[in-house]
Parts: C-alpha cells; sequence; structure tokens
C-alpha cells in the first residue's frame, strides 16, 4: 500500500503510474481511484513508514 501525501490530506493507493502530468492511483482491484498532478502533490509513501518507529521519516 502507498500514500500520496497532499496538502489537503492523504490518498491511500495500492499501487500508482507516473504520467507525464501526474500520478494515477488504483485500488486492489486495480480500480482508478484519483488523478493527482505533480503540482499536487508532495510525496508517495509506501505505508510501511507509518509502522517505522524512526521518527525522523515523518
Amino acid at each position: 500500500m502507498f500514500r500520496a501525501i497532499l496538502p489537503e490530506g492523504q490518498i491511500a493507493c495500492e499501487r500508482y503510474e507516473h504520467t507525464d502530468n501526474g500520478v494515477e492511483l488504483y485500488d486492489d482491484e486495480d480500480e482508478f481511484i484519483a488523478f493527482v498532478p505533480y503540482a499536487n502533490l508532495q510525496a508517495m509513501a509506501s505505508e510501511d513508514l507509518y509502522t517505522e518507529d524512526e521518527r525522523s521519516i515523518m
């Protein structure tokens, strides 16, 4: 699982694909969830980051 980090919040997804203008987010059934323009995307983060105890990654 991944999370698209946006200024307004986060969108969870199973996978994502880079396009010329942003990222396309898909769920675990390979259904399209959302398109996020690079201008609005702060980061793509693995869900594993949220289970780590290392504070410097947050």
